[in-house]
């Protein structure tokens, strides 16, 4: 028997006049909640008193509050969603908590703030508790002509636009509600554990090394090469979003038309957002697919979101790229190999290793002490690929020679490149070198 894996289904809701009320209040009831636990512990903090629990929490900030004037309209909505928003709120402290002493990894986390009604978006979770779908999730087909609707408590029936069926039965749904004025549910399913497939082409490894005139230049361990374009959704929408914030500004601040701009506005950069969602998607899905390893280095992209460059390297969406990359790899059993921070895989020479030091972003072709002429980003995807530890045979059996065609620079790879074995055609959004 496969093992379970967490899965989340997103789709999109069509609640009517009457449920959105009713959604309003259930997000602004969520956060209300959230915010007076956050006041709680900071009075507790000052007072050098202990953080609520999550149990007490729920007994003082729901139970008892809803006995009080000022917080009996708790009662209007569901005692799921807010003792929902008690954990989420604890599990935001204690994260901060295992930030601090180590025992989280990644990036430090900040104390949790107040939310505000005017935050980008809203959202409210329910456990199985507190929803159900009418007619079981059996009924989600999206060819089915009577699917299944979404029920929740103290709010209602919506309507759900099943774009595929749910493999089944949900054990929560997260409820948003979208600057642009969208509504979504998100499932999460438990499903079997599909079994990896094996690469195209078993035993390969790629070299990865993301830019911004390009998004990536890859090589390959069997002496292939690619360049994958970089889209700019951004700035291929910059005009777009130009004009439509110039129309915003000169709306009347509370009036219904700039509303309604504000909701242009969002759907114009939620369709910016979702382009580059799905570049990177298709990009790792076909990384996966075709390699067994693939070499990517370690960029500090909060550092460099700090330069002038940060539009450029927001555009080009690295993180979410890597992290795409690396939940995909998880689930096809792949191998990423992180090359470690500072490797130098621009600067040293990939025939001798000399280090020729920092170069400028204009130098796209430099040329080494020992005489080789080299390709700025082909020259640090070949670095990063004899970085992947492990796979030395794999390295070692493509040729004497793989690495030498690899630095080759653009003037003369095209010519150089046409001949060789297993060169796959141009694709787009790539051109295969």
């Amino acid at each position: 028997m496969n093992a379970l894996m967490i899965r989340r289904y997103r789709y999109e809701i069509m609640p009517g006049p009457a449920a959105q009320q009713s959604l309003a209040r259930a997000f602004g009831c969520a956060r209300v909640v959230f915010n007076d636990y956050v006041a709680a512990n900071r009075a507790r903090h000052l007072n050098n008193q202990p953080f609520l629990s999550d149990v007490e929490a729920q007994r003082l900030l729901i139970t008892a509050a809803k006995k009080a004037p000022e917080r009996e309209w708790l009662a209007e909505v569901s005692v799921v969603l807010l003792q929902q928003s008690i954990r989420d709120a604890g599990t935001a402290y204690r994260n901060f908590f295992n930030s601090l002493s180590g025992r989280r990894k990644g990036r430090r986390v900040g104390l949790p703030k107040f939310k505000s009604k005017h935050q980008g978006e809203q959202s409210i979770r329910f456990t199985v508790n507190g929803f159900s779908i009418r007619g079981g999730h059996t009924n989600t087909h999206p060819d089915n002509p009577t699917p299944g609707r979404l029920y929740l408590a103290k709010i209602g029936t919506i309507p759900v636009r099943w774009s595929r069926a749910l493999p089944s039965a949900p054990k929560s749904v997260t409820i948003t509600h979208t600057p642009d004025g969208r509504y979504f549910a998100s499932f999460t399913v438990d499903v079997p554990e599909k079994a990896a497939v094996a690469p195209a082409h078993p035993g390969r490894v790629a070299g990865i090394d993301l830019g911004l005139n390009e998004f990536a230049a890859v090589v390959y361990s069997d002496g292939t090469r690619e360049i994958i374009d970089n889209p700019r959704f951004a700035r291929a929408a910059a005009r777009r979003l130009s004009r439509a914030q110039k129309s915003l500004n000169r709306k009347v601040k509370g009036s219904k038309n700039r509303a309604k701009q504000k909701r242009r506005v969002a759907s114009l950069h939620r369709h910016v957002a979702n382009q580059r969602l799905d570049h990177a998607h298709q990009v790792a899905a076909r990384l996966i697919r075709e390699n067994q390893t693939i070499a990517v280095e370690t960029l500090s992209i909060t550092g460099l979101a700090r330069t002038s460059l940060a539009k450029s390297i927001h555009d080009a969406g690295w993180g979410q790229f890597l992290s795409i990359l690396g939940a995909k790899a998880v689930e096809q059993n792949r191998t990423v190999a992180a090359a470690p921070a500072g490797f130098p895989s621009t600067r040293a020479c990939t025939l001798c290793g000399t280090n020729s030091g920092a170069k400028p972003l204009h130098v796209r072709i430099w040329t080494c002490a020992c005489g080789a002429v080299l390709d700025r980003d082909y020259n640090a995807a070949t670095n990063l690929l004899m970085v992947a530890g492990g796979h030395s045979e794999t390295l070692n059996a493509c040729g004497a020679d793989v690495r030498r065609h690899l630095a080759r620079p653009r003037s003369d790879r095209d010519a150089a490149i046409r001949d060789e074995a297993g060169t796959r055609p141009t694709r787009t959004p790539s051109r295969v070198r």
